[in-house]
């Protein structure tokens, strides 16, 4: 027996395996939603998606942070017909048409509304234990900005007014023993939290929730919006994701979403601007523009508007399948799939 062979078997854990033959180690498997640039800000692909571990959307009151949760766990249920989402609420600001609006099926969404981090963190760790290798479970968190620690609670119950130092521990606690279930397990946890300004000479928006969180996560967003107005009327918000850190996509990274009261999110968001600075559409006049043909570099095909460009699903398929703009994009967001060393450089005989 090789020392390979003796040092897998001798191991008293389960799942020890080589890395070639890992069940726990090696590509993801990624839930796409119907968002392409989504997708993409979850894993550099617009052909990606969600994938297990844990994603942190961070951002002030009303950033759409609860409806980018509630679009990803809509994908999870639609890709796995045995599905089933683990909802657990401490803001009880989800109302059921909010469901309804994606498509969620609420008899396939266990609620479990939870008033203090401790609470949760025994529950979700009950939860975890259960669940066995191969079930199907998405869990949302929304959100762990707005939970208080059972000493606060119990504080205030008592009329003392002091700092409470325990929250910070019981959220690292909490996000410390539940990582491992998700990788283990497969298993999406979505926490939906807030964002501080922080104090200083050049202020910067910071997760709450200690540091525990943010060594924690796979991927954290911090969503900004800005309004888009109908003349003096808003008509809906134009997010931008900020993405603070991820295993997938370079950091940093800005991905524009845009919502109208009218039509919800906006599918081809984001797009058209990637056309644009790649080459694949040109804007030869002010207002229109027109395809690139990616070998002759020669304008081709009708001249459009931009209103016929940005919402529309028949064009940006096309575009997918008859291009390889999903490959551009691909290679501008996505890390890891580079060499650490660059090639040496060949030596000239003198």
């Amino acid at each position: 027996m090789s020392l390979l062979d003796r040092l897998t078997k001798n191991s008293t854990v389960k799942l020890t395996a080589t890395l070639s033959n890992s069940k726990v180690y090696g590509k993801k498997e990624m839930v796409p939603t119907q968002v392409p640039m989504v997708n993409v800000a979850l894993s550099g692909r617009v052909d990606g998606g969600l994938t297990p571990g844990l994603t942190v959307l961070a951002g002030p009151s009303k950033h759409f942070k609860t409806a980018f949760s509630l679009l990803m766990a809509s994908a999870y249920l639609k890709k796995y017909d045995d599905a089933v989402v683990l909802f657990y609420d401490s803001e009880f600001g989800t109302p059921q048409n909010y469901f309804e609006s994606f498509d969620i099926d609420m008899d396939r969404v266990v609620h479990t509304p939870i008033m203090d981090v401790e609470q949760l963190k025994f529950d979700i760790m009950k939860q975890l234990d259960g669940i066995e290798r191969g079930d199907r479970v998405c869990i949302i968190i929304d959100s762990v900005g707005n939970l208080a620690s059972k000493k606060e609670v119990e504080d205030a119950m008592n009329e003392k007014s002091v700092a409470d130092m325990s929250r910070a521990k019981q959220m690292k606690s909490l996000f410390r023993m539940v990582t491992p279930h998700l990788t283990l397990k497969d298993i999406p946890l979505i926490a939906v939290n807030h964002t501080y300004m922080e104090i200083g000479m050049f202020p910067k928006a910071v997760v709450s929730g200690g540091t525990g969180i943010y060594y924690s996560a796979d991927n954290i967003w911090i969503i900004g919006r800005q309004q888009e107005k109908d003349g003096t009327d808003i008509a809906g918000y134009h997010f931008v994701i900020n993405v603070e850190k991820s295993r997938y996509i370079k950091e940093k990274s800005k991905i524009p979403i845009s919502v109208t009261w009218e039509g919800g999110i906006n599918k081809w968001s984001g797009l058209m601007a990637l056309a644009l600075e790649a080459n694949y559409l040109a804007k030869p006049s002010n207002g229109w523009y027109q395809l690139v043909d990616r070998e002759t570099g020669e304008l081709v095909g009708e001249k459009m508007r931009a209103k016929d460009i940005q919402d529309n699903g028949k064009f940006w398929t096309n575009m997918f399948t008859t291009t390889d703009f999903s490959e551009y994009i691909k290679s501008r967001y996505t890390i890891g799939e580079t060499a650490m060393f660059a090639p040496d450089e060949e030596t000239m005989d003198a």
